[in-house]
């Protein structure tokens, strides 16, 4: 019985994964007799817990049974005053006598303290229910505090036959309509999205989330001797966007110049600048050899393979990476193939 209240923390915490970064998206419900009778996940950015959406969730009628409810939370509620007030605080002000948790926070500032602090209040405190499902379920929180660097998602599309681009640099469109929305789906979910300079100049590509109703991602892009016509998408200054160069450090108005080092290695340098602006995860869109600079240094968490119904006669080759496949989709002929690095959490 506790596996299905704790499922459904899981389940119920995807509303929040798009908002709530770079906090961790948790889920709560609160039963009282084996019947639900609150439930809340993370808000925004700033906004409400998971505890709080879930205590203030339980109607009128329902208010006198939370002090006798076992909380579910899919995450050990924090500790700490940030931009809101401990939840472990809430939970012993609401007389809830027991607290089922999924997995303990990584952040140092939590960490246990959670739930020492219920304990030392008399709440009886069960752990590591769904462990590794509720670890899985913030697998870019886990990895951000203890990896010190952001969840990093491989993404590109190929051809039938393996190819990742026309041997012309010319656009080329490999999957279909459905397959691009969830694509704009997968962006209102991270923080940044990255390109390199060919795909910058080729593709034009605005990097936003126009086909999804979300959040756009920080855009960046590699840009070493900043030689892009600045009448491309990326410098429209719509979005944030950060161009990686090895010429100045320079900020305005939405776009921002971060000069890098490129006697050494730029992806390592990218994740450094990313975790230190508090950014927890990114996707990286190519081309070929930015992809493969993240693949060589095993820097990637997650790669989502796109193949189309299309082939090329001769082109640059796809990225080639072997890893624990852990879903497949088929979307209207396109196949869709999502690995993971098995970077444990």
């Amino acid at each position: 019985m506790q596996e299905k209240y704790m499922q459904r923390c899981i389940d119920i915490s995807k509303q929040g994964i798009s908002l709530a970064s770079p906090n961790p998206s948790v889920g709560a419900v609160l039963v009282f007799e084996n019947k639900i009778i609150g439930e809340g996940f993370t808000a925004a950015f700033g906004g409400a817990h998971a505890e709080v959406n879930c205590i203030n969730s339980v109607s009128k009628a329902n208010k006198h049974k939370i002090k006798n409810a076992t909380l579910y939370v899919s995450l050990e509620p924090c500790s700490h005053q940030g931009k809101t007030p401990a939840c472990s605080l809430l939970i012993i002000e609401k007389g809830i006598q027991k607290v089922v948790v999924g997995s303990l926070d990584p952040n140092p500032l939590v960490a246990g303290n959670g739930i020492k602090m219920l304990q030392d209040n008399g709440i009886e405190v069960e752990i590591d229910v769904l462990k590794e499902a509720c670890r899985f379920s913030n697998r870019r929180f886990y990895i951000f505090h203890t990896k010190k660097r952001p969840f990093v998602i491989l993404k590109w599309a190929q051809t039938k036959n393996g190819y990742f681009s026309p041997i012309n640099n010319e656009q080329f469109w490999i999957t279909n309509k459905f397959s691009k929305q969830l694509v704009h789906k997968w962006r209102t979910e991270e923080m940044a999205i990255l390109v390199g300079t060919n795909t910058a100049k080729i593709d034009n590509p605005r990097l936003n989330a126009r086909l999804y109703k979300g959040k756009n991602p920080l855009r960046l892009v590699i840009d070493k001797n900043l030689n892009l016509d600045n009448s491309l998408h990326l410098f429209d200054r719509s979005i944030p966007s950060v161009i990686f160069n090895n010429i100045k450090n320079e900020k305005s108005n939405n776009l921002e110049f971060v000069k890098l080092n490129f006697e050494k290695d730029i992806s390592i340098q990218i994740l450094d600048f990313l975790y230190q602006n508090n950014i927890n995860s990114v996707i990286i869109e190519g081309g070929v050899k930015t992809l493969e600079s993240f693949i060589e240094n095993n820097l990637w968490d997650e790669a989502r393979i796109l193949t189309g119904n299309t082939e090329l006669k001769e082109g640059k080759k796809a990225p080639k990476i072997l890893a624990k496949e852990i879903e497949e989709i088929n979307l209207k002929g396109d196949f869709i193939k999502i690995i993971s690095n098995n970077n444990k959490l």
